[in-house]
């Protein structure tokens, strides 16, 4: 079942803004606003009145009415394009990619070289295994001669 649509609105104090959607954040997320607009005041749920109408009636859409400035005017508000990071951002996350991209390829060498190295270890190990195993089965043997 689809959640119940409430309708949201607040104002810059030039438009109104509104939205139908089922929360709170949906209709801050409508809006592309990054601050609770509802804990400052600004926003709040509507229940009624035209803008109340035309929200339902295109859940989801952002409906903008003049209020100082094409004072009645109400139409569809043109969605925000999303804003590019400056070059200077955009170097920097470059750097940082290339810094990380290195830093993965450091760690990869490094484990090649551990594993390398156990690998050697894990050889002399045995090496040294068999020859204790030798070695003292031969003094266990002489141990027992001696003692007959």
């Amino acid at each position: 079942m689809a959640p119940k649509l409430k309708v949201f609105t607040w104002s810059d104090g030039f438009h109104a803004f509104t939205v139908a959607t089922s929360s709170r954040p949906k209709a801050l997320e409508a809006w592309g606003s990054k601050q609770d607009l509802f804990a400052t005041g600004l926003a709040s749920q509507l229940s009624g009145g035209p803008d109340y109408e035309i929200a339902l009636a295109s859940p989801g859409e952002v409906i903008e009415r003049g209020l100082a400035v094409d004072i009645g005017k109400i139409e569809k508000a043109k969605p925000k394009s999303p804003r590019r990071p400056s070059k200077a951002k955009r170097d920097k996350i470059g750097k940082l990619q290339a810094t990380l991209a290195d830093l993965d390829d450091a760690h990869q060498s490094a484990v090649v070289d551990l594993d390398a190295r156990q690998k050697a270890l894990d050889v002399e190990r045995q090496r040294i295994k068999i020859e204790y195993e030798q070695t003292r089965k031969g003094l266990t043997s002489e141990l027992k001669k001696a003692r007959a």
